[in-house]
């Protein structure tokens, strides 16, 4: 097993620590994988990279502190190498002039969680433990569900009862052993670090196992090599990092583990800047944007009511390292209704082709805004992360789409129906 070395986000680096390590032992923070930068960067290079011919996220296994997992895992090894392509039309209707989509719903799960969920279980049977469990809205417990399936382990996914029935359905047939919990996903929380404790289970939950951000990071080293094909640039020394990131927030775990991969490849001499990250955060679930406006380290909790339930949270487990991505990189945090969501799923599947769940469409709602307002300049290269499919969440997306009409099968009918 690897040796790993940990940084706390508020007391910096660690020593000593005994596996499993969720959080800090001395101020409870929440911890980084420490990259080794000189052993990789002696060792490996954007060309050795790019010459690999596996294009899911263990194409930089030499940047990720787990083992590749065997070949016998299936899903699990194809996580990953989701397209990054540009929205000519969607960044004409922003007012800018050069947009991308990485999207991620393309994923096994159909969700950006597989990313997080495929290195938490490459990390599980590093350790050798074959019981895990999370809380969850229900996108990381259905990746978690799935890439335990994928490597033969046992899955406890505890979430709120109020899950979308979409969800739910994922969960039972990969045969997870799935809890809905009463009360919100604090609660849900709660009890999967208690069951961690007591049970003795291998606790996955976001924003407490620090290797979610591990495998989150892998979407900025996709970004990075993408962009650099699609600039034209040959990737041989480097690789191009764009000017901004817009993000959904939640727990702040994505957008801190996008940031971190980011960050590392500036430390590694791999891209010239780290992005500016730009977290959107439901109006009604926003205790990080609280933070960024106060200009305080310190994040309350809110009540949080939302239609974007994946980014829906009173306290957010990882808000330090959401907060952080922005202060750090120079970003900012916007805040977005839950009317402007809704209204944002059809407009971005209309310019796009891309079906985006709520808590997706809240990024690009939140793109909308920056661009409108001048937060971003039209000649700046933005990528858009999309998180997840909106098939997660179909109720949501009626609501904005209305009823189509019914009609006899006849040419008349169809021509007034047309009109």
């Amino acid at each position: 097993m690897r040796n790993i070395n940990y940084a706390c986000s508020k007391c910096g680096p660690l020593a000593g620590l005994a596996e499993p390590v969720y959080v800090c032992p001395e101020c409870c923070g929440n911890l980084d994988v420490v990259l080794d930068v000189e052993r990789v960067r002696s060792a490996h290079s954007p060309a050795s990279v790019g010459a690999g011919a596996d294009r899911s996220l263990w194409r930089y296994a030499a940047l990720l502190a787990v083992n590749v997992p065997p070949v016998s895992t299936a899903a699990l090894r194809t996580v990953g190498g989701t397209p990054l392509f540009p929205v000519s039309r969607l960044a004409q209707h922003c007012g800018l002039q050069q947009v991308w989509i990485k999207d991620d719903s393309r994923l096994p799960t159909a969700s950006f969680k597989d990313r997080a969920s495929a290195v938490v279980v490459a990390r599980a049977l590093d350790l050798g433990v074959t019981r895990l469990i999370t809380a969850s809205t229900g996108n990381a417990g259905v990746a978690l569900a799935g890439m335990a399936a994928a490597a033969g382990l046992e899955a406890v996914i505890l979430v709120p009862e109020s899950a979308p029935p979409a969800k739910i359905a994922q969960l039972l047939v990969f045969g997870a052993r799935l809890v809905l919990v009463k009360g919100n996903y604090a609660a849900a929380f709660n009890l999967s670090l208690q069951a961690a404790r007591e049970l003795g289970l291998y606790c996955r939950s976001t924003g407490y196992n620090p290797f979610t951000l591990e495998g989150k990071k892998t979407a900025a080293f996709e970004i990075a090599e993408q962009l650099c094909a699609e600039s034209g640039e040959d990737g041989r020394d480097t690789w191009v990092a764009p000017d901004c990131v817009f993000v959904s927030v939640g727990d702040g775990n994505i957008i801190g583990g996008v940031h971190k991969g980011f960050k590392e490849l500036h430390a590694l001499g791999w891209t010239r800047r780290v992005p500016r990250m730009m977290g959107v955060q439901a109006a009604g679930s926003a205790a990080i944007y609280n933070a960024f406006a106060a200009q305080t380290s310190e994040i309350g909790s809110v009540h949080a009511q939302t239609v974007a339930d994946s980014i829906a949270t009173d306290w957010p487990a990882d808000g330090l390292h959401g907060l952080q991505a922005a202060t750090q990189s120079g970003g900012a945090y916007l805040t977005v209704t839950d009317a402007e969501i809704l209204a944002a799923i059809p407009e971005l599947a209309r310019l796009t082709g891309v079906f985006a769940e709520p808590s997706c469409a809240a990024a690009y709602a939140g793109l909308l805004k920056a661009a409108r307002s001048g937060l971003v300049a039209p000649h700046e290269r933005v990528v858009l992360l999309i998180t997840g499919s909106g098939l997660k969440d179909v109720a949501a997306a009626m609501r904005t789409v209305g009823t189509p009409p019914v009609i006899a099968p006849t040419v008349a009918e169809l021509r007034q129906a047309l009109l």
